[in-house]
C-alpha cells in the first residue's frame, strides 16, 4: 500500500524552488537523484496496463526509477540480492559489527566522499580479517559483507560501516574453527588497530595531495594543521560495536533486508508535509527505552539539504564482500567451509528450473492473475478505452 506521505511528494513540491535557490551548488549526481525520484512511478517513465485474466479488472503501472537512493524502489532491489545471498548462508551465529568514523573524520569526508568511504571500507576490513587471523584470538580466515550507511537517524552526515560476519573461519590447513558462542573478536584490539590503519592511509592521501579542503577547513591543506585537526581523534578511542549474535540464518536474512538497501530516511517515518515543512520519526540514540522515538520537523529545504547529503559517487559500491565472501574464491571457499561443517551444499544455480515469481500483484478484485495488454513510452499515457456506442436512432423530420 502507498504511503500517506512520500519522499517523492516533497521532491516534487519543492524541488524546481529548491533547485532554483541553490542553482550551481548542486552536482549533476544529486540533481539527477531529484530528478528520478521526482518522476518516479510516474507517466514520464512510461509503464503499461494490466487486465486481470479472470474478470477483466484494468490498472495502469507506470515505470520505476531503479535509482539506488529511491525509497520506493528499493525493496524490490533488497529482494532480488537477498535470494542471490541466501545460498551464501552458513549454519553459524552470525555477528553484526559497526565501524564509526569521528566526527572530526567526518568532517573531512564530507568534502572527499569517494576517498574517504573508500579508506572506511578498507580500513575496517583489514582490521577485522587480521584481528580475526591472529592466534590470539580466532586464527581463521572468516567472511565479511559490509554495507556502507552515511547518515545518522535524523539524515544528519555520519558514515558508517555495518558487517555481517559468520562466527567461525577457516584455518590455514583446511579446518573450520567456531567463535565462542557470544564472542567473535575484542572490539577495544579492533577500535584501536582501525584507527592506526585508518589515521595512517589519511596522511598518506593527504601527503599525495588527493585531499580536498574547502571553507572552514580550507585551512587543512597545511600538513601542520591537518596534524592539528587529527591530533584529538589519536588519543580517542574509537568506538566499534559488536551486537549479540543473530538466532539463525532466517533472522540474519530479516537484517539484511533492512539494511543492505536502506536509503536516508524511509516513507514510513514521514508524519506530515504542509508544503513548507516536513515531520518525521527519528531515534535519538543518547536516550534509552520510549524516550528513544523523537519527532523533528524541518523545512522542506533543508529535509531536501539532508536528504541529498547522501547521494553516493557514481559507481561507488556501497556493498563489499571480504575474507571468505571475496570475488571468484567465495564459492570453492563456502563449499569447503560446508563440508567441513556437514551440511548439504549449496543448489547448483544451472539445476534451478523453478519458475520465477510473477512480480504484479495478483487482482484486487478476484485474486486473478493480470497480464499487460498494452504498453506506453515515456511522457505518454495510455489511451482511453473505447466510448461505448450509442444505438442508431432514426429521427423523422416534420416538415411542418
Amino acid at each position: 500500500m502507498r504511503a500517506t506521505i512520500e519522499v517523492a511528494d516533497i521532491f516534487r513540491s519543492a524541488g524546481p524552488a529548491y533547485r532554483a535557490a541553490h542553482a550551481g551548488h548542486l552536482s549533476l549526481g544529486q540533481l539527477k537523484v531529484m530528478s528520478a525520484i521526482e518522476t518516479c512511478r510516474t507517466a514520464a517513465l512510461g509503464g503499461h496496463v494490466e487486465a486481470c485474466s479472470d474478470c477483466g479488472h484494468q490498472r495502469i503501472a507506470y515505470n520505476s526509477c531503479r535509482n539506488r537512493h529511491c525509497p520506493r524502489c528499493q525493496g524490490a532491489a533488497a529482494r532480488t540480492w537477498l535470494e542471490a545471498q541466501e545460498a551464501n548462508l552458513l549454519p553459524v551465529g552470525y555477528f553484526h559489527v559497526v565501524f564509526t568514523l569521528p566526527a572530526q573524520i567526518g568532517d573531512i569526508a564530507f568534502h572527499n566522499k569517494a576517498l574517504i568511504y573508500d579508506l572506511l571500507f578498507k580500513a575496517a576490513s583489514e582490521t577485522m580479517l587480521t584481528i580475526a587471523a591472529d592466534p590470539k584470538h580466532l586464527g581463521a580466515r572468516i567472511g565479511i559483507t559490509a554495507v556502507l550507511h552515511t547518515w545518522g537517524s535524523a539524515m544528519t552526515h555520519h558514515p558508517h560501516i555495518h558487517m555481517i560476519v559468520p562466527g567461525g573461519g577457516l584455518t590455514q590447513d583446511g579446518r573450520w574453527i567456531s567463535s565462542r558462542p557470544a564472542f567473535l573478536l575484542p572490539v577495544r584490539v579492533l577500535g584501536a588497530l582501525f584507527r592506526r590503519l585508518f589515521i595512517a592511509r589519511l596522511l598518506e592521501l593527504h601527503d599525495a595531495g588527493k585531499l580536498a579542503f574547502f571553507g572552514r577547513m580550507a585551512g587543512l591543506g597545511d600538513r601542520r594543521a591537518f596534524q592539528r585537526h587529527l591530533a584529538p581523534v589519536r588519543k580517542k578511542r574509537w568506538v566499534v560495536y559488536a551486537k549479540a549474535p543473530f538466532a539463525g540464518p532466517e533472522a540474519v536474512l530479516a537484517y539484511l533486508s533492512r539494511y543492505t538497501h536502506r536509503v536516508a530516511i524511509s516513507n514510513s517515518r514521514l508524519l506530515g508535509f504542509d508544503g513548507a515543512e516536513v515531520t518525521f520519526r527519528y531515534k535519538d540514540y543518547r536516550r534509552s527505552g520510549a524516550d528513544r522515538q523523537q519527532v523533528m520537523t524541518l523545512t522542506t529545504h533543508e529535509f531536501i539539504r539532508r536528504f541529498l547529503l547522501h547521494v553516493l559517487p557514481r559507481g561507488f559500491h556501497r556493498i563489499r564482500h571480504y575474507g571468505l565472501l571475496a570475488g571468484s574464491a567465495c564459492k570453492d571457499c563456502l563449499a569447503l567451509a560446508r563440508s567441513l561443517l556437514e551440511v548439504a551444499p549449496a543448489p547448483d544455480d544451472a539445476a534451478v528450473t523453478q519458475e520465477p515469481a510473477d512480480p504484479r500483484p495478483p487482482c484486487p478484485c478476484c485474486g486473478g492473475t493480470m497480464v499487460i495488454i498494452e504498453t506506453f513510452t515515456r511522457g505518454c499515457r495510455p489511451r482511453a478505452p473505447p466510448a461505448a456506442r450509442q444505438p442508431y436512432r432514426e429521427t423523422i423530420h416534420d416538415p411542418a
